[in-house]
């Protein structure tokens, strides 16, 4: 494990160097801005023409946007775990599943900023869902939590540099029925993705989706603004994106585009020119070295993600780094959902390239969403899930029943040229079988090369380790959404 760099306050001092010569250095403050299960491409930049996103599309339109961004894995704690540390999911062992813990030998970001003189704070949901206490760890990998980026500031120590992470959990289901069309979102205008119906009772319930990602929207505009009150908007590093897709059938926990592909904008004053869109492939993964980049901290040699930063200062739109042609993904244990006594998950890596989405699958005989025991628990509940079950004898929702619930084969593979939505699967098709070959080999080699226990040994670990939340559903009744509360 790489030795922490010691304190900045404490560099400078031995440097004998003065507090001005502190506020001098200017380093940038950190805005990090994350949506629970807010999905590519929802957002009005993006082309979306109903949902509305001012903040994300100003963010976007002063900064940069990335057209091709992805999380480590499509569950909230894996998913979070890798942007914290740097790492893919699969080499944090325990924190490589939902509702888990994560070894204090995995140094985090935030952790390491507040060793350099940040102060560091969140709201809402940051790290987790699980319990970071488990192995160890003293204290909440994200750092003390606050009512609110106001708060925040307003007890923060003079002008001390910072990272503060704005979570929330919007819009993580359930929802309040309805909301969408009464917040005047125009329902029949919206096209779901081709892999759901176009039903009422999927529009209904995408427009309720809806309602939440531009709450979220407004919280980061609220955000800005005290920024902007402060003097302060211009040396901070703006981040805007979501932990994985939406909470549909076929979209979060799944290694298609639906479920790791996410929005994602960064604005940082002069030093990131604006209104550039950017194709390089990047993982949130990749966060972690860049906020220690801008920060001048050292990164640990274990983080295996590439600090961005040459993208963002760059200048230029389009692929910039010719070697950011992939990512990888991946995804282990979400809930304990397999038919009784399975408390296995269900794993398997994928590699995303321009034109074609390779995906593994380890363990064939297993349910992807779940066992339909235990109602096919991967896929959260709401009206989108319980119509395609009502309705899945129905010759025309049957279809998209198999595409979500269905077991699958060993190997998948997706032409995107001909395929964008990734609904056939072409693996075992002769006249691709070259370049399911090159991109199963190119996958094997990137993971033995991240030390992946699926392809060197211990995968079954994964397994093995405490599930720390709920073992069944929980009951029908609705629980309360978190009481709104200012930035």
């Amino acid at each position: 494990m790489t030795t922490r760099p010691l304190p900045m306050i404490a560099l400078l001092c031995l440097a004998g160097l003065s507090g001005a010569a502190v506020q001098a250095a200017e380093r940038p403050n950190i805005l990090f801005c994350i949506a629970d299960d807010w999905g590519w491409p929802d957002a009005g930049i993006y082309g979306n023409r109903v949902i509305k996103t001012p903040a994300f599309d100003r963010l976007a339109r002063e900064g940069v946007l990335f057209e091709n961004a992805f999380v480590s894995s499509p569950s909230c704690t894996p998913s979070r775990n890798a942007l914290l540390t740097g790492q893919y999911h699969w080499r944090l062992e325990h924190g490589g599943n939902l509702w888990s813990t994560l070894h204090p030998k995995f140094p985090v970001f935030p952790l390491l900023l507040r060793d350099a003189g940040y102060a560091i704070g969140h709201w809402r949901k940051a790290w987790g869902p699980g319990n970071f206490r488990a192995l160890g760890r003293q204290e909440d990998p994200v750092g003390p939590s606050y009512r609110g980026f106001k708060d925040f500031l307003a007890k923060r120590p003079g002008k001390q540099p910072f990272c503060f992470w704005l979570g929330a959990f919007d819009p993580h289901r359930p929802y309040k029925p309805g909301s969408g069309a009464g917040s005047g979102i125009p329902v029949d205008t919206i096209v779901p993705p081709a892999d759901l119906p176009n039903h009422p009772t999927i529009r209904n319930d995408i427009a309720d989706y809806y309602f939440e990602v531009q709450r979220f929207d407004r919280d980061v505009a609220e955000a800005i603004g005290l920024l902007e009150v402060s003097g302060e908007l211009e040396n901070t590093i703006i981040v805007m994106t979501g932990d994985h897709g939406m909470p549909f059938p076929r979209h979060k926990c799944h290694l298609y585009d639906s479920g790791t592909h996410v929005p994602l904008a960064i604005r940082w004053g002069r030093s990131a020119k604006a209104g550039r869109r950017v194709t390089d492939f990047v993982s949130l993964a990749d966060l972690a070295p860049t906020f220690l980049d801008v920060a001048g901290v050292a990164i640990p040699q274990q983080m295996t993600a590439r600090s961005i930063v040459p993208l963002l200062r760059s200048g230029k739109s389009g692929r910039i780094n010719p070697r950011r042609d992939h990512v990888l993904t991946g995804r282990e244990r979400h809930t304990v959902a397999q038919d009784p006594p399975s408390t296995g998950g269900y794993p398997m890596r994928a590699i995303r390239t321009d034109g074609f989405l390779y995906i593994r699958n380890f363990a064939v005989d297993r349910w992807p969403t779940g066992g339909p025991a235990r109602n096919y628990r991967d896929c959260d509940g709401g009206p989108s899930k319980t119509f395609l079950l009502k309705n899945r004898d129905k010759p025309a929702i049957r279809p998209f029943f198999e595409m979500a619930f269905a077991k699958r084969p060993a190997e998948e593979l997706y032409d995107l040229q001909n395929d964008p939505h990734q609904l056939k699967n072409v693996a075992a098709q002769a006249g691709f079988s070259d370049i399911r070959s090159r991109l199963s080999r190119r996958l094997l080699t990137a993971l033995k090369a991240s030390r992946d226990p699926r392809v060197t040994s211990g995968g079954e670990n994964f397994d093995r380790y405490p599930y720390l939340g709920r073992t069944s559903p929980r009951k029908t009744k609705r629980k309360s959404k978190r009481k709104k509360k200012r930035p």
